[in-house]
């Protein structure tokens, strides 16, 4: 009678989590992120065709709250870098998970998105006040698994994660165009 060893009987599972996981992780951001992101990012629209170049006042005070308040809500009264950090976010919203559901530079759409995550994060800890709501923030390894921040965004993140270290799969464009690259 012969053994096979626990990690050759291991290298078909392996396989198929090689294949399905980064694909699966695309499929869980599109249910849950996508619209998500998308309905975000319109919010922040300004007038017109034109209007992701010229944010609405909303995106300003849902991005830079307390700057907002500072300037009596007035945009004009903000910085060139106001605006770039604004008309950058609400283009990222639209963009990032648009690449990362196709699957195209995903690696990079994945980064960018835990980045995004991270700094929406602190803006409603800090910006918003959340830190000074209980439950809001959160704790780990507590009996709660539905804190806004630590426990929700650590699922996103976890996910996200995945694409980074695993690429975007088989069916994804990103395999399509840089099959045959080195």
């Amino acid at each position: 009678m012969t053994t096979i060893p626990l990690a050759q009987m291991a290298q078909p599972i392996n396989r198929l989590g090689d294949a399905l996981l980064p694909i699966l992780a695309r499929l869980v951001f599109a249910g849950v992120l996508l619209l998500y992101y998308w309905n975000s990012g319109l919010t922040k629209l300004g007038d017109g065709i034109f209007g992701f170049l010229q944010p609405s006042a909303g995106a300003y005070v849902q991005i830079f709250p307390k700057a907002m308040e500072a300037a009596g809500y007035d945009t004009s009264q903000l910085t060139f870098f106001h605006w770039a950090v604004v008309t950058g976010g609400t283009i990222a919203e639209f963009v990032l998970p648009l690449l990362i559901v196709i699957g195209l530079f995903t690696r990079l759409a994945a980064a960018g998105m835990i980045g995004f995550v991270v700094m929406q994060s602190l803006t409603d800890l800090y910006g918003h006040g959340g830190i000074a709501q209980e439950g809001t923030l959160g704790a780990w390894f507590d009996r709660m698994s539905d804190a806004l921040i630590l426990d929700q965004r650590a699922f996103w993140v976890l996910c996200l994660m995945i694409l980074v270290l695993k690429g975007a799969g088989a069916l994804s464009l990103d395999r399509q165009i840089f099959r045959n690259a080195p």
